[in-house]
């Protein structure tokens, strides 16, 4: 009707107050569990930390745990390593020497043989029916020889006489000569043709180990041929050749101006000397190309430890430090000063001393000056190592009544991290990781 007021929607209104409610309470809620959450994080890193560093107060009281070796006097071999390749002092390809069928092979594969054993042979027909013509012709020629000397002897008397022309017994003379000549001639050509036929028996030049063989029983072989009939090679003795740097040139020669010098092969993983040997030869010249002295060394190779032709790694043998004072080369540590140790004084109280290698592997060093036998240097636990602090050995380290003695042995408090590539001890005394179990 004209001049009603409008209409109000009275339900409308609670609805939206209802939603902006809920709302609300969810707000407060996703609020409620965030500031929980961080009030947990901050505040269990924060819990953390503090034992972390009541732990840290806790471990590091008392004498640190180390372990210690005492110098010691030693005689220590100096040594120069290098890769050298195996090979056979004598290798020979055994190659007919005549043509003709093959009738026989008389050896294996990979047989040990001795100089002078027959290996195969060659039909010998045609060089036996050779020498058998040589033969002849020498007895033809001998038999005129003969019948030419009779003749001059006869001659001889009757010129003697003037029954003749002296002229006649001296041809008679230049005729003996002519057949003798003839006669070495012959004997020349039946030693050629024995020697011929003697090459039909192929026999092994040399001692040493037959390889695979080349040519089968029945083929025709000849002199030309390259391949051979087999390869035979010496392996004992057995060579071994290595190159050294030019700057060891001096030293080696030095060295093997005074004496033979010993040359050890080693295994791959270098812990175990296969074989031991001798150095032969040092080369005339050094390489431009790679600045390095090629070496020849001599190994009996009783029991074939090393093969022709593979790689082994030697090591020769070039002086010998008598009595010179030896240290681990763990023990040994590096500052801005130099290389330094923790000697252990008899208060087990450690004192930086400053020392001068003289030479350094990977297992000792030798020690010019600067500690003295028998002390004892550190050797593993330096992380708390200072001036005058307390250490205790080995075994003897005591379990502090704190709460870093309830950890199992080695482990670190939550959340610490080694220091300078520290390792602990272990209870055998090495100083290697644990295996993972």
């Amino acid at each position: 009707m004209h001049g009603e007021l409008p209409r109000t929607n009275v339900t409308a209104a609670p609805a939206k107050a209802g939603g902006r409610t809920r709302r609300f309470i969810a707000y407060a809620v996703v609020l409620i569990a965030v500031g929980g959450a961080l009030f947990y994080v901050f505040g269990t890193q924060q819990q953390q930390q503090q034992q972390q560093q009541r732990g840290g107060r806790f471990a590091a009281s008392g004498p640190a745990p180390v372990l210690a070796a005492a110098a010691k006097l030693s005689d220590v071999p100096v040594y120069i390593d290098a890769v050298g390749t195996t090979k056979a002092l004598n290798t020979v390809t055994v190659r007919p020497q005549v043509d003709g069928k093959l009738i026989s092979v008389v050896f294996k594969e990979g047989q040990d043989v001795q100089k002078g054993d027959v290996l195969a042979r060659i039909d010998p027909t045609t060089y036996q029916a050779a020498l058998d013509q040589a033969l002849a012709k020498k007895a033809q020629d001998e038999a005129l020889l003969n019948n030419a000397k009779n003749d001059l002897a006869r001659y001889q008397q009757l010129a003697a006489t003037n029954a003749i022309n002296k002229q006649q017994a001296d041809t008679q003379k230049s005729l003996v000569a002519q057949y003798t000549a003839q006669v070495q001639s012959d004997q020349a050509a039946v030693e050629s043709a024995q020697a011929t036929l003697a090459y039909t028996t192929v026999k092994a030049p040399i001692a040493g180990r037959t390889g695979i063989r080349q040519v089968d029983e029945g083929n025709i072989v000849r002199a030309s041929d390259s391949t051979g009939i087999v390869v035979i090679t010496q392996l004992k003795p057995i060579a071994v050749l290595f190159n050294l740097p030019q700057q060891y040139l001096s030293q080696v020669n030095d060295a093997f101006a005074k004496g033979p010098l010993e040359v050890d092969a080693q295994r791959s993983d270098n812990n175990a000397i296969v074989d031991r040997g001798a150095l032969l030869v040092v080369d005339n010249q050094v390489d431009a190309s790679t600045g390095t002295v090629k070496l020849k060394a001599e190994f009996p190779n009783a029991n074939l430890q090393l093969w022709p032709g593979q790689f082994t790694n030697v090591r020769l043998l070039i002086d010998t430090l008598k009595q010179v004072v030896t240290i681990p080369t763990g023990a040994v540590q590096r500052g801005p000063t130099g290389t330094f140790v923790y000697v252990v004084k008899d208060d087990n109280a450690v004192t930086v001393r400053p020392i001068m290698v003289q030479k350094q592997d990977e297992i000792q060093t030798v020690v010019k000056n600067g500690v003295t036998p028998p002390e004892r240097v550190v050797t593993t636990g330096f992380a708390r190592l200072k001036e005058g602090a307390k250490v205790a050995i080995g075994s003897d380290t005591p379990a502090a009544a704190t709460p870093s003695a309830a950890r199992p042995r080695g482990q670190r408090p939550a959340g610490a991290s080694p220091t300078n590539g520290e390792r602990r001890p272990r209870a055998d005394g090495s100083t290697r990781p644990a295996a993972p179990k």
